[in-house]
């Protein structure tokens, strides 16, 4: 996961700006009332834009190491939409999986912010082209932010749970460890990517979804689906990578 502190920056989307390391959430230049914990749940939005963030994630974000009920988070995000106002339908809820930022977010250094009142301009110039933007792009792909922002762009992927080739419906258990362990080892191998969940993940099991659907629903670029073949002796697993914009198959291997 990206750390805000890593690089001092201001989030801005709309006439919202964020000073992630003050705490501070400023409409039009004024600040808005915002608790912690709602503040939280706004940054954790806000570092995957457009995507589908699972609810658990977010309870264990936001209330580490404590369990809590989910009426709890859903309190948090009416209190986030309550400071948005007129837009808070910026946070979109998907039903049986999470919440959206909906957003075009825009990442500058503190140092950025700080020029002359004679180019103040400059500032302001981005603000001129919102009317034109486009809908939310993936999570990776770069928007109005600067390449080098520390936001973005971001590696996102789901593993799909994979099918089990067998017929047996013994070996699911299996066959969703694969799944499992692949969802753990890519999370800890690609840090500061976007991996989706394993709750949000598995309610693909055992459903017929296009590849690009997929992509659009959950926010993601990328797709790793595959099967598992386990006989007396041999297992043998087939996996795929693809690129859910293009639906294009960008790597299979057979194990």
């Amino acid at each position: 996961m990206v750390r805000l502190s890593d690089q001092p920056a201001i989030i801005e989307f709309g006439h919202f700006r964020i000073l992630p390391h003050r705490r501070q959430l400023l409409a039009a230049g004024r600040p808005i009332r915002l608790g912690g914990r709602a503040f939280d749940l706004l940054l954790a939005l806000i570092e995957a834009p457009g995507a589908v963030v699972d609810r658990n994630e977010l309870l264990s974000r936001i209330w580490p190491g404590r369990i809590v009920e989910e009426n709890r988070l859903q309190g948090e995000i009416s209190a986030l939409r309550k400071a948005l106002g007129a837009d808070r339908n910026l946070i979109q809820t998907v039903a049986g999986r999470g919440y959206q930022f909906t957003g075009e977010i825009r990442v500058r250094s503190e140092g950025e912010m700080r020029v002359p009142d004679t180019v103040a301009g400059v500032e302001e110039a981005p603000r001129a082209a919102e009317s034109d933007r486009a809908s939310p792009p993936l999570p990776d792909k770069p928007s109005i932010a600067a390449a080098s922002s520390p936001l973005r762009p971001r590696m996102s992927i789901v593993i799909l749970p994979f099918l089990n080739l067998s017929q047996d419906p013994s070996e699911d258990y299996f066959v969703d460890g694969i799944s499992d362990s692949l969802i753990s080892d890519l999370s800890r191998a690609l840090p500061g990517s976007f991996v989706i969940s394993r709750s949000t993940a598995f309610t693909y099991k055992g459903r017929q979804v296009a590849i690009r659907q997929v992509g659009q629903e959950l926010g993601v670029r990328y797709v790793l689906e595959g099967s598992v073949l386990a006989g007396a002796r041999h297992v043998r697993v087939n996996a795929q990578l693809i690129d859910a914009v293009t639906d294009e198959h960008l790597w299979a291997e057979r194990f």
